[in-house]
């Protein structure tokens, strides 16, 4: 089966408004990676005039969930997936628009025979934030967790 990883890039914000709201854009997807980007906007500013860590937090979820949903996309209808713990490190000042990418730490087929084998699999996902001058801004890991649908509901 062919995936239209841009179609399901561009769909991302119609399925998880949240994204829309922020104005995040998920500009690549494929097995496994995804990037994401955070606009320069004066209401996703801090007290100091950049990005609010919670609006880097915001991208590098969204970014981590279009790694997973490029890894599990011709699945999608038979899982339920959930973030289950995610940790992130601010190394400098965020301004202007934020590059995030992302890439699950385990291969896209072995995540997908364990949820075949277990119906589940835990896995984490790694992004690594960047400013316009591709400085390293903030790294984070998001740790996911998806099961198979009951077949019943």
């Amino acid at each position: 089966m062919d995936i239209d990883f841009d179609a399901v890039a561009k769909g991302m914000a119609i399925a998880v408004p949240y994204i829309a709201h922020m104005g995040i854009e998920v500009t690549s997807m494929s097995e496994g990676e995804a990037t994401a980007v955070l606009p320069d906007r004066p209401e996703l500013h801090n007290h100091v005039g950049s990005q609010h860590a919670g609006a880097l937090f915001g991208v590098a979820e969204t970014a981590s969930g279009a790694a997973f949903v490029g890894a599990f996309a011709a699945r999608m209808g038979d899982v339920t997936p959930l973030a289950r713990s995610a940790e992130i490190a601010y190394s400098k000042v965020a301004r202007g628009p934020i590059e995030a990418k992302a890439r699950l730490t385990k291969p896209a087929a072995d995540a997908l025979a364990t949820l075949d084998a277990e119906c589940r699999v835990d896995f984490s996902v790694e992004v690594e934030l960047t400013d316009a001058e591709g400085a390293t801004v903030a790294t984070a890991t998001v740790d996911w967790n998806v099961k198979l649908k009951d077949p019943e509901s």
